[in-house]
C-alpha cells in the first residue's frame, strides 16, 4: 500500500450511482499528472487529498493509481482557493466570483465563508442574495462531507456511503446511528451482515431487539434464497441463534412482537 498526496486538477469520470471516479492528481516529484480512479465521492477539482492505494497497470488506459481510501483537507493556498471555489463545488460562485472573492479575501477565505459569509458583501458585486445562496451551497456540501466522513470512519464502503446518503439525505447520520439495520431493509446492495459490520462498529449490542428483528430477516430471505417456500418457527429460532449468537428466548419475544 503506497500513499500520494496532491491537488485535483481535473475530474475525468463520475458516477453518480456508485461513486466510481477517474481523476488527474498533481503529485509533487511526479512530472505529469497522476491517474487515480476509485470510490471518490463528493470530490471537486482544486480539492487536496492524501490517497492510500496500489498502482495497477489498465491495459487500455496504462498505469493508474487504485484508490483503497482516502482523506481530503482544504486547500491553504491562495490558487489552491480559487481552483476549489470555482470548481462549481458551491451554487452562485463560478470562476469569475472565486477569483474575485480569492483576491479580497487571500488566504482566509474559506475561513470567512464559514464563519462570516456575510462578509462577502465587502466583494463588489456580490449582494446579500448572493450572499444567502453562496451560504447555502456551502453548508450543503459541508453535510455531505459531514456524512460521507462519518460512514468511512466506520468501515463503510464510499459506494456505500452514496447510497446512504441518496436514501435518506440530511438524515442520513440520524438513520445509522438510531438503527443502522434499516439501512437493509431500505438499500438494496446493503445487506444484514454489511449493516451488522457497521453497528458493531457503532457500539449497538448484539442483544438490540433491532438486531434481533433483522437477524430474522435475513435467516427467512437465505432460506428463500435456497428455494424454501417456508421455514418452520422452531427452525427460524435455532438458526438464527447461530447466526446471531444470542439466547433464543430473546428470539421468541422479538418474534411474537413481529408477528402481532
Amino acid at each position: 500500500m503506497e500513499t500520494l498526496n496532491g491537488v485535483v486538477e481535473r475530474i475525468t469520470f463520475h458516477s453518480e450511482e456508485s461513486g466510481f471516479s477517474v481523476i488527474k492528481v498533481k503529485v509533487r516529484g511526479y512530472l505529469d499528472l497522476v491517474t487515480a480512479v476509485g470510490n471518490l465521492s463528493a470530490i471537486n477539482v482544486g480539492a487536496v487529498l492524501n490517497l492510500k492505494g496500489e498502482w495497477k497497470n489498465d491495459g487500455k488506459f496504462g498505469k493508474q493509481f487504485s484508490v483503497v481510501d482516502y482523506k481530503e483537507t482544504l486547500p491553504a493556498t491562495v490558487a489552491g482557493i480559487e481552483k476549489y471555489l470555482g470548481s462549481g463545488l458551491i451554487k452562485g460562485v463560478g470562476p469569475v466570483y472565486a477569483k474575485k472573492i480569492v483576491a479580497f479575501f487571500r488566504e482566509s477565505t474559506l475561513d470567512i465563508i464559514e464563519k462570516q459569509p456575510e462578509r462577502l458583501c465587502e466583494v463588489a458585486g456580490i449582494g446579500n442574495k448572493r450572499v444567502a445562496v453562496i451560504t447555502k451551497a456551502w453548508q450543503d456540501q459541508k453535510e455531505i462531507k459531514n456524512v460521507m466522513l462519518f460512514l468511512q470512519s466506520h468501515g463503510v464502503s464510499t459506494a456505500y456511503a452514496v447510497k446512504i446518503y441518496k436514501t435518506y439525505g440530511e438524515k442520513s447520520l440520524d438513520v445509522v446511528n438510531e438503527n443502522p439495520y434499516k439501512l437493509a431493509d431500505d438499500i438494496w446492495g446493503i445487506g444484514f451482515k454489511t449493516a451488522d459490520l457497521i453497528a458493531m462498529k457503532l457500539g449497538i449490542e448484539k442483544e438490540s431487539p433491532a438486531r434481533v428483528r433483522s437477524g430474522l430477516v435475513y435467516t427467512l430471505n437465505h432460506v428463500s434464497g435456497e428455494g424454501h417456500c417456508f421455514l418452520s418457527r422452531e427452525d427460524l429460532i435455532n438458526e438464527t441463534t447461530r447466526i446471531l449468537e444470542v439466547d433464543s428466548s430473546l428470539l421468541e419475544t422479538v418474534l411474537k412482537k413481529m408477528l402481532e
